[in-house]
């Protein structure tokens, strides 16, 4: 039996849940090293490996132990790194805990139980299982559009009183059940939005800041949305947010994470836009619009560096 645990450590601002980069079906480690370099010195909070926009459910224990490690090695302790975890079988996750509990996390993103849409009691029961094994913190992931259940407020705010339990990422896509748990939750209690094209509204209402995909391009903009909102300057954020708005709905106008792999591919961060069955690779349609917006914020930057 592990000791989870005793205390929070407040999560807030903006997270990365990074790529994870394929070339011919294996890992890309040379394009991860470089990654993981490029976002060591960028201003954000925190990064989030094997989650959904890292493909984590394609990887094999190997792969993730390997993902793990090599991020762990280039970030030299200079970044808080979570690992993501879902499944719907409460003890075989137990059992990931455990044996994932040796490797250079900071905590774990946990997704609901998907598929076989278990009741609020079994919600609780489940993360409060996971809670009591795990000697890191857990941040849970509230998605129901992809896992078919929604945790509703109630359950969450008891799940909260579990030091264990360090926050959520929302992506509830209901904006009123959002702002009533970021007014009920405790202290401590993290509320990270997980919705791209809301990051601005969340972060209004009071969210602590967001785990954001989009954030892999443009991320000092996202950081200064994040930046001027948690210091309660409302207009810089929105000032910053104008320019940014019609990037989160480009980046998700097909199935993430191929459209940001071709964006990062484009401009040299990583090798292959490879992405694994089922996901599939842009369109032709998308590939055209994603260069087009590229070249154009080029030239804006070089003409205001100009």
């Amino acid at each position: 039996m592990t000791t989870p645990p005793t205390e929070r450590t407040p999560l807030q601002g903006l997270w990365l849940p990074l790529v994870t980069p394929f070339r011919d079906g294996a890992l890309d480690e040379t394009s991860l090293r470089r990654l993981c370099r490029h976002y060591a010195i960028q201003p954000i909070d925190g990064l989030i490996l094997a989650a959904t926009t890292g493909e984590g459910l394609t990887l094999d224990e190997a792969e993730t132990e390997r993902l793990v490690a090599i991020a762990a090695a280039e970030l030299e302790g200079g970044l808080p790194v979570y690992l993501g975890l879902s499944g719907s079988d409460t003890a075989k996750l137990v059992k990931q805990l455990e044996r994932t509990a040796h490797l250079p996390v900071a905590g774990y993103l946990v997704a609901c139980p998907y598929y076989t849409r278990p009741s609020q009691a079994g919600l609780e029961r489940h993360f409060a299982a996971l809670a009591a094994h795990s000697v890191k913190p857990l941040l849970i992931y509230n998605i129901p559009y992809r896992t078919g259940v929604n945790m509703t407020n109630e359950t969450m705010l008891r799940l909260a009183a579990l030091p264990a339990i360090a926050g959520v990422k929302d992506c509830c896509a209901d904006p009123q059940q959002s702002f009533d748990l970021i007014r009920a939750r405790p202290p401590g209690f993290a509320v990270l939005t997980g919705e791209d094209t809301q990051f601005y509204s969340a972060l209004a209402q009071g969210a602590d800041g967001g785990i954001m995909a989009s954030a892999h391009v443009e991320t000092q903009g996202f950081a200064r949305v994040c930046a001027a909102a948690l210091d309660g300057d409302q207009p810089a954020a929105l000032a910053e947010w104008r320019g940014l708005a019609d990037l989160t709905r480009l980046l998700f106008a097909e199935p993430s994470p191929a459209p940001i792999k071709h964006w990062l591919w484009r401009t040299g961060l990583i090798d292959s836009p490879e992405v694994r069955l089922p996901m599939t690779e842009v369109s032709e349609a998308l590939a055209q619009r994603i260069d087009a917006e590229i070249a154009r914020r080029s030239l804006a930057a070089a003409a205001q560096a100009a």
